[in-house]
């Protein structure tokens, strides 16, 4: 009697578990960063959007997959540049899969880790490489952009399959030593040339400077002696007509010759007197 109540026990349980088990596994949820893919059997049989939904236990089943943004990263991807130097780039790509694309993610390779293996990690590196060999070292670090600009296309197109690329980064360019402290040696060398450029266009200004400043003061003094020398000719000049004039009124004026020796009088009466004369001849004094 008691074996009989224990076996009862058991298989109560048993169903219980069972009920339980269909009760919880006749409906499933779908986040909204989610895509569902419904199966029957293994068989795909539609796309389940995010919410809740119900399926037959045992028979149905729900396989999640993600919609949401990924990033991978790639540490070191060698490379060479068209001048054979080795680099190591570190880059990432910036990835999602579209909700309409849901179904060929799982037909076709079962979930994104392995869409990731398949499709993104085989066409990077090799994207990154065959970019990078058509830029020389400088021109790779001097044009950054062009190169990522490059790189980000070359990698979109070379993806074919249910999965947008939304952006590529490269995050450095890691040189060999010996190449970085050649271009160390180069920079430091083409700052000395700036620098000496520099002085030397700061010394031709200063000597254009002096040169102009010594110009301007022989300038000044050529037109003060011009001057000068304009004034003297202006006033000998006039002197010159002013005698002139005056010899002329005196040769025509005898009595204004009388005047003038009047007016230069001293005083003193004349001590000697012209024979024949009766006015007597004055002293004119100087």
């Amino acid at each position: 009697m008691q074996t009989k109540s224990i076996v009862m026990s058991v298989i109560g349980g048993f169903i219980a578990i069972l009920l339980l088990s269909v009760a919880l596994g006749s409906f499933y949820t779908i986040g909204e960063g989610e895509r569902g893919v419904q199966l029957r059997n293994g068989k795909v049989t539609g796309l389940a959007e995010p919410g809740l939904g119900f399926k037959i236990p045992f028979i149905e089943s729900v396989t999640k997959i993600s919609v949401q943004t990924f990033t991978v990263k790639y540490d070191k991807l060698q490379a060479y540049s068209r001048d054979q130097q080795p680099a190591g780039i570190r880059a990432s790509v910036t990835f999602h899969v579209p909700p309409s694309e849901v179904l060929n993610v799982y037909t076709n390779f079962g979930d994104i880790d392995r869409m990731v293996e398949r499709l993104i990690n085989r066409q990077v590196p090799n994207q990154v490489e065959n970019t990078f060999g058509k830029y020389t070292a400088i021109s790779a670090v001097q044009d950054r952009a062009k190169f990522v600009t490059d790189v980000s296309n070359g990698v979109k197109n070379s993806i074919k399959g249910p999965v947008v690329i939304d952006s590529v980064q490269l995050e450095n360019i890691d040189f060999s030593d010996a190449y970085e402290k050649s271009v160390e040696a180069r920079m430091k060398a083409e700052v000395e040339v700036q620098t000496q450029k520099q002085n030397l266009d700061k010394e031709i200004v200063s000597a254009q400077i002096a040169v102009t400043q010594a110009q301007a003061r022989a300038d000044s003094q050529l037109a003060q002696a011009k001057a000068e020398a304009l004034s003297i000719t202006l006033k000998g000049e006039a002197e010159a007509g002013a005698i002139k004039k005056r010899s002329e009124a005196l040769s025509s004026n005898s009595n204004l010759i009388e005047l003038t020796r009047a007016e230069r009088w001293n005083g003193v009466l004349p001590t000697t007197v012209v024979p024949g004369n009766a006015t007597p001849f004055l002293s004119v004094g100087k």
